[in-house]
């Protein structure tokens, strides 16, 4: 917390000069331990891409059969489930509402899958055809995710693109499996490969960013700097009385 003598509570004056001479006397005054986060959609989008990759390639018949999700279930379980889980578990240590809830539910979703095809594998269950059951599944995160995308508007053009797509896949596969329509599987598989390249390069310009300390991708980013070789602007909520505490990441 930060304490400050009534003497030396900043200026009430109005206007641009007063909220420019709030934000000195802020950085000047305040005293704060801060515990700082490294980016978690970091983690959470690399784990996403690589999971979608492996996964949706196999849906549409790049490699392998049906009896190849089997062996795909651990990788996606544990990329796609459980680091982006964390991710999401992070993302609310940085008050980021949007990541903690994409993250979290796809984190969810990867770890059902893996826990769906580890029973089927085993012999627990069989799979049926067509999968009405995971379709509904599908239309149930393309949804929240739809809704992911239009929140994402805020933030940048790359995390857009990828809930964007990402719920686009999801109502493809959604329709296909639970109308039994083959080309509707197949084109959400497609989609699903180009969300997660799209994955792979945002969380790409995130790590460069983090590790240069400057812009070195683009991602198209609606607030701050989104030029290569600018800074990142540093946000901090003064005005919400948590000089120093910046939101989001």
């Amino acid at each position: 917390m930060t304490h400050m003598s009534r003497s030396a509570q900043p200026g009430r004056g109005g206007g641009h000069d007063g909220h420019d001479g709030e934000f000195e006397f802020w950085r000047n005054h305040a005293h704060i331990s801060l515990q700082p986060v490294a980016a978690p959609s970091i983690l959470g989008l690399f784990g996403y891409a690589a999971a979608t990759f492996v996964v949706a390639t196999n849906l549409a018949g790049w490699y392998g059969n049906a009896n190849t999700q089997t062996f795909l279930f651990p990788f996606a379980a544990m990329l796609g489930g459980l680091a982006q889980f964390l991710a999401g578990m992070w993302a609310y240590r940085a008050r980021d509402g949007l990541a903690t809830a994409m993250h979290g539910i796809w984190g969810a979703f990867w770890l059902s899958y893996g826990i769906l095809y580890l029973l089927i594998a085993i012999g627990v269950l069989v799979q049926p055809t067509p999968f009405v059951a995971l379709g509904f599944w599908f239309a149930a995160l393309a949804a929240i995710t739809w809704s992911g995308a239009f929140a994402a508007l805020a933030e940048n053009i790359g995390l857009t693109l990828v809930l964007g797509t990402l719920a686009a896949g999801a109502s493809c596969l959604a329709v296909g499996q639970i109308a039994d329509i083959s080309p509707w599987r197949t084109a959400g598989a497609y989609i699903l490969i180009a969300s997660a390249v799209v994955a792979w390069y945002t969380a790409t310009a995130m790590m460069l960013e983090g590790t240069f300390r400057r812009v070195i991708l683009p991602i198209g980013k609606l607030r701050g700097p989104n030029v290569p070789g600018r800074e990142p602007r540093q946000v901090i909520q003064f005005m919400a009385g948590e000089p120093g505490i910046k939101v989001g990441q």
